[in-house]
């Protein structure tokens, strides 16, 4: 496959592999502006029409990174603080116990009480202990049999994720919902719903009015929803999660963990203001502190861990396994440069199968990419294949760019 977006995006395309995507890409000065919308999308009709740049995507993960915001804006408040006991304002948190496997029956679950407190810096970088139940099978195990969801049944935070934690808070990492109870708590502490919290102080200040969590019932949402179609008629995101939309269909409430949609021609907008470091969103010396490693060394072994393990090529979101990587407040951080490409303390993360998004100071450059792959013959290679060519072409164009712009003013 060819390695610029144009060509190889059309060729997948083409063959069937995905129906269109959204790439929106941009310098702190706005100066470099790299926006296309290729391919297709289909309406629920199963008609089909133009991808726009303005369409709605099902941003799945990459909801992580505007919760943690929002979670930082209640330490600025004064509201909560990164380091302390959570336990007053997460009281369901600060009593799970650890689980570590079941009695030789297996009947009986085993467990430990925690050894110290859940911080929501640790919510933020996965270390609390609180882990999807998918990643690690005795969370799966006592799901099922302490926590079996009834079939058509949707449930709040408190509930889908009431199990209890895989390891001692900040003793190991692995990923999970800490930023679906981070945005909890972040509604628990404003009194308003993590969408209105969102709406007020992520998206007013950067004249977003396109975002809703699911279920989006705004028709005029409904009308750009790129997951409305036949193979998604009710609008789950299943292509983002590669087939599968079970994480909408049995959510109630504001998931900070998954749940948003949003154009991708607004997302560059949080991106933007982090990279320009502009204030609107937060504080510059917050900013800064999401750029910093935030594990402690026993969960940054963890992390290495899982980042050599089975799940890595998921977890290191492009990075080569050579490249020292740590984590930062909103996604993963290198933490040294990559020659014509990440400089060190890129945060980067994605959503779902088909999405990729990252913010580099040191090259001054931010974007998103969103693929939309087609169903239901979901194809994870040409998706993941088509997420890096989007991370690394996007800095050729910008080096392209640089070179026209000197040769203009030579």
């Amino acid at each position: 496959m060819a390695d610029d977006i144009e060509t190889s995006f059309h060729k997948a395309i083409d063959d069937g592999k995905i129906n269109g995507a959204v790439i929106c890409a941009t310098d702190a000065d706005g100066h470099f502006v790299y926006d296309k919308a290729l391919g297709e999308r289909i309406l629920l009709s199963g008609e089909k029409i133009p991808q726009r740049l303005d369409d709605v995507l099902y941003l799945a993960s990459a909801t992580k990174l505007i919760a943690t915001i929002a979670a930082l804006q209640c330490v600025e408040d004064g509201l909560l603080t990164l380091t302390g006991d959570l336990s007053s304002v997460a009281p369901d948190i600060a009593s799970k116990h650890v689980l570590t496997g079941f009695s030789d029956d297996g009947e009986t679950p085993l467990l430990e009480p925690p050894a110290r407190p859940i911080t929501l810096e640790m919510l933020l970088t996965h270390s609390s202990g609180i882990a999807y139940d998918f990643m690690i099978p005795r969370l799966a195990k006592w799901n099922q049999k302490f926590n079996r969801r009834e079939e058509n049944s949707r449930r709040g935070v408190e509930k889908a994720f009431c199990y209890p934690l895989a390891f001692q808070p900040g003793t190991s990492w692995m990923y999970g919902p800490g930023l679906d109870w981070a945005g909890r708590i972040v509604e628990r502490v404003t009194g308003r719903t993590l969408g209105e919290h969102m709406q007020q102080r992520i998206c007013n200040p950067l004249h977003i009015t396109d975002a809703q969590f699911n279920p989006v019932t705004r028709e005029d949402l409904r009308a750009r929803l790129v997951d409305l179609n036949p193979q998604d008629p009710n609008a789950l995101g299943r292509a983002v999660a590669g087939g599968n939309g079970d994480q909408n269909k049995q959510s109630q409430g504001d998931f900070g963990g998954h749940g948003l949609f949003m154009p991708a021609a607004d997302y560059i907008k949080i991106l933007h203001s982090l990279l320009a470091n502009d204030g609107k969103l937060l504080k510059p010396s917050t900013v800064d502190d999401m750029f910093q490693h935030h594990l402690n060394p026993e969960a940054t072994a963890g992390q290495q861990s899982a980042l050599a393990g089975p799940m890595g090529i998921f977890f290191r979101v492009g990075v080569d396994p050579e490249t020292k990587m740590g984590h930062g407040l909103g996604g993963l951080l290198t933490l040294q440069g990559v020659d014509g490409w990440y400089g060190e303390r890129t945060l980067t993360w994605g959503g779902g199968l088909s999405l990729a998004w990252f913010i580099d100071r040191e090259n001054d450059l931010c974007g998103i990419g969103a693929v939309q792959p087609a169903l239901p013959d979901f194809d994870a290679e040409v998706v993941a294949t088509l997420k890096q060519i989007f991370r690394r072409d996007v800095y050729r164009k910008r080096a392209a760019w640089r070179e026209q712009q000197q040769e203009q003013t030579s």
